[in-house]
């Protein structure tokens, strides 16, 4: 998809220092990116290297009271957790990715000191299509953090379970497969549907046309995606500008990095979207 989108631009891949632009997934170091020409741009502001993983992760969840406990946190976790003994946390490891390593707890003690999990409030009345939970991937550009200059995409994907939602209980917690919404799980089930229309993974379009069909208010909740997103971002805003000014002081026009964000947002049975990752 990049090869295509460069070549329709005109681009060409190049095997030398005198790119235009540097496209990577992965971070990039600080000397690097103080080596930039000015005609130089780099796809990623290198998160993880600029904010520090603890800062990253929280300047995600924090805004929507999202539980993170990390090394210096792991005592406020379970100060939390005592006083909502009938509540279940969704845990991740901190480092993985397409829904490896996740799993869903009613014993926050789970979680041993020194282990780096996310820990979120699962969300128990998510909201269903043909009974089934679901989430939303919806992508951002970011192209400037000085001014702070956001776009949301208004295509992205509606990515189901595989198994029918059934409210969660000790008996259930284990069926991944109606609790997570991850393609990367729900591709192997023997349930998994191909289809743009009714599928297990369609495109947001699709969504927003058949919840405009069922009179839902795709307004509101497309005005209310949009605060999650600015205020997700505006916490970190601080820490990336300052470091962004640092790396490139000399940088009077335009910019130096741009940043595609993945937001996977939850609704629930009241059309409220939640945070789940960015």
């Amino acid at each position: 998809t990049v090869r295509r989108a460069a070549q329709h631009c005109g681009l060409k891949e190049a095997e030398n220092e005198e790119w235009t632009v540097y496209w990577t997934d992965s971070t990039v170091t600080l000397d690097r990116l103080m080596e930039m020409k000015r005609f130089q741009v780099n796809k990623t502001a290198a998160q993880q290297e600029l904010l520090g993983k603890e800062e990253s992760s929280e300047g995600c969840f924090s805004q929507l009271a999202i539980v993170t406990p990390s090394l210096h946190s792991y005592g406020d976790f379970h100060a939390y957790t005592s006083t909502r003994k009938t509540r279940t946390f969704i845990c991740k490891p901190d480092n993985s990715c397409q829904g490896r390593g996740i799993f869903i707890t009613h014993h926050p003690e789970e979680i041993k000191h020194g282990e780096r999990m996310i820990c979120q409030q699962y969300i128990s009345e998510p909201f269903l299509i043909d009974g089934f939970k679901f989430d939303m991937r919806i992508y951002v550009l970011v192209t400037s953090c000085d001014p702070l200059r956001i776009f949301l995409y208004k295509e992205g994907l509606a990515r189901f379970a595989t198994m029918r939602y059934i409210d969660h209980s000790t008996r259930n917690l284990g069926d991944i497969c109606m609790h997570l919404t991850n393609y990367a799980i729900n591709k192997h089930n023997e349930n998994f549907i191909t289809d743009d229309t009714v599928g297990s993974k369609r495109k947001l379009s699709t969504l927003n046309a058949w919840m405009a069909e069922h009179s839902y208010d795709t307004s509101k909740l497309w005005a209310d995606i949009d605060d999650i997103v600015i205020k997700t971002l505006i916490s970190a805003h601080p820490v990336l500008k300052h470091h962004y000014q640092s790396c490139f002081s000399n940088y009077t026009t335009g910019c130096a990095c741009f940043e595609i964000l993945g937001f996977d947002i939850l609704l629930d049975r009241r059309l409220k979207p939640w945070l789940l990752e960015v």
